[in-house]
């Protein structure tokens, strides 16, 4: 029998998932073909896009973790919403425009393009589908949390009935029909931790601005001093600055652009949307000092966000604040799970469930797709209920790692240096992906050794990244006689407006 108190947070979860159902099912009416469940046929606009971006990169991490971090680990926890905004910089000077005149549906097929070799194409395979699975994990568990926090649901049921919205959402109209959802779902988002924010806010002042009674030294400090700390600090900072622009369900969207100038006018708007909604978690985490003490105590500080109105006020009230921020990170579960959905179908269709279905004509272009979605999201759902217990943002983190210590530097080097061979593509990714992606597999596992062994393992960025770059650059110097013939020509294309290919009036 559900409590009264969850009728809120129950109304919130099934009103989200029905509009998000209905807005997939709108969509199907408009994607027939492979391009629009790919990239939605290259005609999504800038505004749209932003949007659309914004719903799927603002995860459980950020809408969760982000104030449960802070209210733990004080204002060095900063530099995740720093740095996971600061990484749309980097990826609108090095690699929006460019990626976009490329052509192609996914990284793997950018990097074949660019190589000309199916080795390297199949590592990027390996990676998106590892990166994804990395990252949708956190998702399921984050939902399992929230159901049980909102609603008093047991922990499976979050996770499956987030990826059973997801898979229908994507089976349905693919990139074509998640874009719409995601828009939608970023302005809920931003509505759902905004507005019980500013309520929050009004009752601290009401309450005479109480300070933290629990206050510790370094809570204020920026950065972690001297040592591991320190380390740990700037590894995070490196891998959520380059991440950004190795996250597959983050460059698939830029994909969908009509061209290059409109994929760096995506990335402005992105970074404006970033900004706004980053805002607010600190407020919570600034809160929750003074009101939550017993969320604290008892270790649940990733249900920070949930439960903060609880902890400020009674009734109906706390109730239907509970109930809007409950629909606000069910969204972000949703959105996000989505873009990772439709990013790893996309490379599964196109290597594996496309060539057993023999080709790709339109119909079994599509129900190669479709297959592929079963499997992206059934593994990570089989994963998050038998493993609980991961720290959502810190889940996230080392997926930015792994992003960063194989995508990046390919991309930027791919795009930027016509001396990239596939040989020296290859051993960067195994030197990066063996690196951060062990370093992840072992943080998720448990070991987790002290001093600086527990530094470098679970923020492996500050080594992983430059040994990626330093093993492709080497080995391609010494390969540089099997780099490919159109390496020029290509990098042109990349680098040349589009406005140039049209004739002269």
């Amino acid at each position: 029998m559900v409590h009264a108190t969850h009728v809120p947070g129950l109304v919130a979860v099934v009103t989200v998932s029905l509009v998000t159902l209905a807005i997939g099912i709108w969509g199907l009416r408009i994607s027939r073909t492979t391009s629009d469940f790919f990239v939605a046929s290259r005609t999504v606009g800038p505004r749209l896009n932003a949007s659309a971006i914004g719903g799927e990169y603002l995860s459980a991490a950020s809408f969760l973790g982000i104030a449960g971090l802070l209210l733990v680990g004080g204002a060095d926890m900063l530099w995740y919403p720093v740095g996971w905004t600061a990484g749309y910089l980097v990826l609108l000077v090095l690699v929006a425009a460019p990626l976009r005149r490329s052509g192609a549906y996914t990284l793997p097929d950018f990097a074949q393009a660019r190589l000309s070799s199916k080795a390297v194409r199949t590592a990027c395979s390996v990676l998106v589908v590892a990166i994804g699975w990395l990252y949708l994990i956190p998702q399921f568990e984050g939902a399992g949390f929230t159901l049980r926090a909102a609603i008093g649901a047991p922990e499976w049921a979050g996770p499956v009935v987030v990826a059973a919205v997801v898979l229908a959402n994507v089976s349905s109209g693919g990139m074509r029909s998640v874009t719409f959802v995601q828009a939608f779902q970023y302005w809920l988002k931003l509505t759902a931790i905004l507005f019980p924010a500013a309520v929050l806010v009004i009752v601290w002042l009401g309450d005479g601005r109480p300070t933290s009674p629990t206050t510790g030294d370094g809570w204020s400090v920026p950065v972690a001093s001297g040592g591991a700390g320190l380390y740990a600090t700037y590894s995070l900072i490196l891998a959520l600055f380059l991440g950004t622009m190795g996250l597959p369900h983050v460059v698939v969207r830029f994909y969908t652009n009509p061209d290059g100038r409109g994929a760096r006018r995506t990335t402005v708007a992105v970074l404006a949307l970033l900004g706004l909604f980053y805002l607010w978690p600190p407020v919570y985490a600034a809160l929750g000092r003074v009101y939550g003490g017993r969320i604290l105590a008892e270790g649940r500080h990733n249900v920070l966000v949930l439960e903060l109105p609880r902890a400020m006020l009674d009734g109906l009230g706390a109730e239907l604040l509970t109930g809007l921020v409950t629909a606000g990170a069910f969204a972000a579960f949703l959105s996000t799970s989505s873009g990772l959905a439709i990013a790893v179908s996309g490379v599964i269709s196109q290597d594996v469930t496309g060539r057993w279905l023999g080709g790709f004509g339109e119909s079994r272009g599509v129900a190669a797709f479709r297959l592929a979605a079963v499997v992206s999201v059934g593994v990570p759902l089989a994963v998050a209920l038998v493993a609980q217990n991961i720290g959502v943002a810190e889940s996230v983190g080392l997926a930015f790692a792994v992003a960063a210590s194989t995508f990046g530097p390919l991309l930027v080097l791919g795009i930027w240096w016509r001396g990239l061979t596939a040989a020296g593509a290859l051993a960067g990714l195994a030197a990066g992906g063996l690196g951060a992606g062990g370093a992840a597999v072992l943080s998720i596992a448990g070991v987790s050794p002290t001093g600086w062994g527990g530094a470098l393992l679970s923020q492996p960025a500050a080594w992983s990244v430059p040994l990626a770059v330093v093993v492709m650059v080497s080995v391609s110097r010494l390969t540089a006689h099997r780099a490919p013939a159109h390496a020029q020509q290509f990098l042109v294309r990349l680098h040349t407006p589009e406005w140039l290919d049209l004739p002269t009036r």
